[in-house]
């Protein structure tokens, strides 16, 4: 039984197919179902189901995969004790980031990082909340960028900011008068929301102490986009909310758009989340280090009032 083996089996039980599973591995499929084999015989025990389409991991495979899944990370971590003792900074680094997220903060840190640690090699997915966990469980990605808490037992969350909601409320709207806003001025009726899926979205009915049931009935929105509801907002078809950083880059005309909250302002917390049985702690402390930085500068919201990222206080 080798290591190689054991990741082989791993990359079949994730794409349940040997050519893909190959493609991935950089080997021939040939040599790849060749090794899977070996190490069947070798056990007495089948841990694909050949027959099936796609692929299935038997009974019993099952509990080879998630064995395997924690040797190969144990191995790894063999040499991340190695790196952190010769104090070596470098390899592939794989990060996930909500879309609400992504957007804003990535140009921020991005090229700072990339120019003080120029041997990491740096792998960027943006993906929903719900991806992010499920793909730090099960090892695929190394650290996450999401809106917490998330009250996840096998995650660590390292909180990064408190990015403050602001309102956008275009000319003529009820709540377009100069001066701060309460959240109780607002009307969920009346905001336009992301699509499911969206973490800010949740924060913002959570905000509204609301249910969904009380969202605008005159049309039904599926957008993951905050320009989109920029512009509906300026057609005059509802108002929105904004996470603090993404209205840095709006233009003067719509930055008079803009209405704060009265301190401490409503917010949420981006925290940088990774498994308790992380690998690369070095690359992931200079991570949170560069970003913790480079946003210092541009919120200066000293004290706000957190809003969970749903309603019922868990990952959406």
């Amino acid at each position: 039984m080798t290591i190689t083996q054991l990741q082989y089996v791993l990359a079949v039980a994730e794409y349940r197919n040997f050519t893909l599973a190959a493609e991935k591995c950089f080997v021939t499929q040939p040599t790849l179902s060749m090794q899977v084999q070996k190490l069947e015989d070798e056990l007495d025990l089948q841990i694909f189901d050949r027959g099936k389409k796609p692929i299935s991991i038997t009974e019993a495979g099952q509990k080879i995969v998630d064995q395997a899944r924690n040797i190969v990370n144990e191995a790894a971590r063999i040499r991340d004790i190695v790196d952190q003792e010769k104090g070596y900074i470098g390899g592939t680094y794989t990060l996930g980031i909500i879309p609400t997220v992504m957007p804003t903060l990535l140009p921020m840190f991005l090229k700072t990082f990339i120019g003080r640690y120029p041997k990491v090699h740096l792998v960027i997915r943006e993906q929903n909340t719900e991806q992010i966990i499920k793909n730090l469980s099960e090892g695929h990605l190394d650290a996450g960028i999401a809106a917490t808490p998330l009250e996840q037992d096998f995650l660590v969350e390292r909180p990064l900011y408190y990015e403050p909601f602001v309102a956008y409320t275009p000319a003529g709207h009820r709540l377009a008068a100069p001066g701060k806003l309460n959240p109780e001025d607002l009307d969920l009726c009346d905001i336009l929301l992301l699509e499911d899926g969206h973490c800010f979205r949740d924060g913002v009915i959570n905000l509204c102490k609301a249910t969904g049931q009380g969202e605008n009935e005159r049309f039904q929105l599926q957008s993951g986009s905050f320009e989109t509801l920029l512009n509906l907002s300026d057609e005059h078809m509802g108002m929105t909310l904004l996470p603090y950083l993404h209205t840095l880059g709006l233009d003067e005309k719509r930055k008079g758009n803009l209405r704060f909250f009265e301190d401490p302002p409503p917010a949420r917390e981006v925290s940088l989340i990774y498994h308790k049985k992380e690998l690369k702690h070095q690359i992931t402390e200079a991570l949170r280090e560069v970003i913790s930085a480079v946003v210092r500068g541009a919120i200066t919201f000293q004290d706000v009032k957190i809003i969970s990222p749903s309603p019922s206080g868990k990952a959406s």
